[in-house]
């Protein structure tokens, strides 16, 4: 059996497993550092178990002091980013909402989250940040789920967004969710501050509130990284217990 851990890259980010080879024991908490979809990150640990699967990528390392405090300076890196990139948008007059930029641990690629109505020729922009910050630069346009996922809000219940709190990934909601608990099909109604159907349609259908890991969540590292990812997060321990749901441990999500 191999000894699994299981990290959370961002707060409310999907599960990834990863092998650990290191000659230590981690626990639940503990900050590592990981390969992700877009380069080294630093993750935390949120399960740790035992699995005949050997082909999860690795633990790098457990992070350090200096890992710590590379992520912190990268802070700063990503508000540079932001403020020249947005300057650039606004000389180029390009039609785009600039809501996200975060840098891989080692500096070696900048990611710019957008949104936009249509497609965007962004290729001169580009230039301009390669320019500027000397690294591989990648644009990645995101949906209005995830554009509030990012922002936040308040329902119309009064409270946070669902997306905001505790939802880890977006899951298909239907009207029939809505007919099936006898609610007026008003469309306004049903509508969240992304403009589509609201998150909690489905909790309350399924009954289910996501603030456990569930094996759905955990996915492996051969797919995508949700499109989602918020700008400097910072990393807190959580409370949560994770379950073992009966279908499985693959991500079923699309």
């Amino acid at each position: 059996m191999n000894n699994v851990v299981y990290v959370r890259i961002r707060p409310f980010g999907k599960v990834y497993r990863y092998l650990n080879n290191l000659e230590m024991e981690l626990k639940k908490g503990d900050f590592v550092v990981v390969e992700g979809d877009f380069g080294l990150t630093l993750g935390y640990v949120v399960k740790v178990s035992s699995d005949n699967e050997n082909s999860f990528k690795p633990v790098i390392r457990k992070a350090t002091q200096e890992d710590m405090e590379t992520f912190e300076k990268n802070i700063s890196l990503e508000k540079d980013a932001w403020d020249f990139c947005l300057e650039k948008i606004s000389e180029r007059k390009l039609p785009m909402k600039l809501l996200v930029v975060e840098s891989a641990l080692d500096r070696k690629r900048i990611i710019f989250y957008f949104t936009a109505e249509g497609r965007i020729d962004f290729r001169e922009l580009v230039k301009d940040l390669a320019a500027k910050f000397k690294t591989r630069i990648e644009m990645r346009q995101i949906g209005v789920r995830d554009e509030a996922k990012f922002l936040g809000g308040i329902g119309v219940c009064g409270r946070e967004i669902c997306c905001k709190t505790f939802v880890s990934f977006f899951k298909p909601i239907s009207l029939k969710m809505a007919k099936d608990q006898e609610m007026v099909l008003n469309v306004s109604k049903l509508s969240g501050v992304c403009g589509r159907l609201k998150c909690c349609l489905r909790h309350e259908y399924y009954g289910e509130i996501e603030e456990i890991i569930q094996d759905e969540e955990i996915i492996t590292q051969e797919e995508k990284e949700p499109e989602f990812k918020k700008l400097s997060f910072i990393i807190k321990e959580t409370d949560e217990e994770p379950t073992e749901e009966t279908s499985g441990g693959k991500d079923e999500s699309k």
